[in-house]
């Protein structure tokens, strides 16, 4: 299959790759003309682990190109995914789907005879495929093709895992001809019977929303629990495991933190719960979770700040993770953008180490002075906090590490280390959920 893809970002690039390896012809297409000539210099614009080995194969064995030309790509296609963003729209926080009507428009204009298959890769809201379809339909009244939904579940970090072994693909659409080319997009997925879900247009745009709100709330629900923890005397991960263990709860999305961050969970939790105030159906358990999550990252500042006797100023911090989770240079909505700009805000200076984020996290904490390690951040911290669970934090020498720092105390947000081998050491540890 031919198959184009609107968008070169974390989700078009992704997606791309992956259906380049199944072995269809991907043409990505993107606006970007610096970002289409790094990544034709096989230079990868976000991290995430193996795309570049990827994108570097299938660029080399022909099946996947980039291009800033939209038309030529479009006329020849089967499939034409849109895979653009869709940012929280300010003032609002509605979805802006400008892009996605952007790219609907320039489908329109650039479609040929052959049937084609529009599909929405990105996270729009409930209706958007019935307004891409107007849009192309107004340009192009003669015009022959289908739009499908297509939302994508990838966890940053594991997307090419999450892409190629999926637990379910759905796919919405009512169009026999559309669905025949979907499931030929898929076959590759499995020889015997590929995990295709087709549902309706609108149902497959609201079950995005739906599955990242439901794990929105379960790590909100775990965070709240986590609190009580510590006033009670109970430890979270056991807690945890305990409610994991039973089949109908599952053990993901059950690690108490700093609160979610990066691309989806923020703006989709928001923009589902201004869908249901908009069409009357309000919902209330989402909302919570919003407001919840949006405290839980000032509250680890403040845990900071406890642990430093209730102020942090004139103090040093380090802080070890940017990224809102490990394995991504994501910065979008992380954690540690509220954490420092409260202990900014309340004179701290802060020193910070991430393995791969800090280009990003640099406009975004113009106050943080950045180190090349681990140990440059921590040298002279009256304060190490954990913020992001990478796997190179999780064995740091903490004899070394107390050597370095000017006061022995860590504030482990990601629950790393066990409390009794840490004040074993020496330090005043602080976790989440463990008393």
């Amino acid at each position: 299959m031919h198959i184009t893809m609107i968008g070169s970002g974390y989700v078009g690039l992704v997606s791309g790759a992956c259906f380049a390896d199944f072995g269809h012809v991907v043409t990505c297409v993107d606006t970007d003309a610096g970002k289409i000539d790094r990544l034709n210099r096989g230079e990868i614009p976000i991290y995430e682990p193996g795309l570049d080995e990827l994108v570097a194969t299938n660029a080399r064995q022909g099946r996947l190109s980039f291009t800033t030309e939209l038309a030529p790509a479009v006329k020849g296609a089967d499939a034409v995914f849109i895979g653009v963003g869709t940012p929280s729209r300010r003032g609002d926080g509605h979805a802006d789907l400008s892009y996605v009507f952007a790219a609907a428009k320039t489908i329109g204009e650039a479609l040929g005879e052959k049937f084609t298959v529009v599909v929405t890769k990105s996270t729009v809201p409930v209706g958007t495929g019935d307004e891409v379809e107007r849009i192309i339909r107004e340009i192009r009244p003669d015009a022959d093709f289908a739009v499908v939904s297509n939302p994508e579940f990838l966890r940053e970090g594991a997307a090419i895992e999450d892409f190629k072994r999926p637990d379910r693909v759905v796919i919405g659409t009512e169009d026999a001809r559309a669905r025949e080319v979907m499931e030929e997009i898929y076959r590759p997925l499995s020889l015997n019977a590929p995990p295709l879900f087709f549902v309706g247009r609108r149902t497959s745009e609201l079950t995005k929303y739906a599955a990242n709100a439901f794990l929105a709330t379960k790590i909100t629900f775990i965070n709240e629990i986590a609190d009580l923890c510590e006033k009670v005397g109970a430890d979270v991960q056991d807690v945890a495991r305990g409610i994991g263990l039973d089949k109908r709860i599952g053990p993901k999305f059950l690690h108490a933190g700093p609160g979610y961050g990066g691309s989806c969970f923020p703006k989709d939790t928001l923009a589902l719960l201004k869908t249901g105030q908009d069409e009357g159906a309000p919902l209330r358990i989402v909302e919570t979770v919003v407001a919840v999550n949006d405290a839980r990252k000032r509250l680890m500042a403040r845990k900071i700040m406890q642990a430093l006797g209730g102020s942090v100023r004139g103090k040093r911090i380090a802080l070890l993770g940017l990224a809102f989770k490990p394995n991504t240079d994501d910065m979008r909505d992380a954690p540690s953008i509220s954490i420092v700009a409260s202990l900014v805000g309340d004179g701290a200076s802060v020193h910070a180490y991430d393995p791969e984020s800090m280009e990003q996290a640099r406009p975004l904490m113009p106050e943080v002075s950045f180190h090349d390690d681990a140990y440059g951040a921590i040298e002279g911290a009256d304060a190490l906090a954990i913020v992001t669970e990478w796997d190179a934090f999780r064995a740091l020498d903490l004899d070394r590490v107390k050597t370095l720092m000017k006061s022995p105390i860590i504030v482990d947000m990601r629950n790393v280390y066990r409390p009794a081998e840490a004040r074993k050491r020496g330090f005043t540890y602080v976790s989440v959920g463990r008393s």
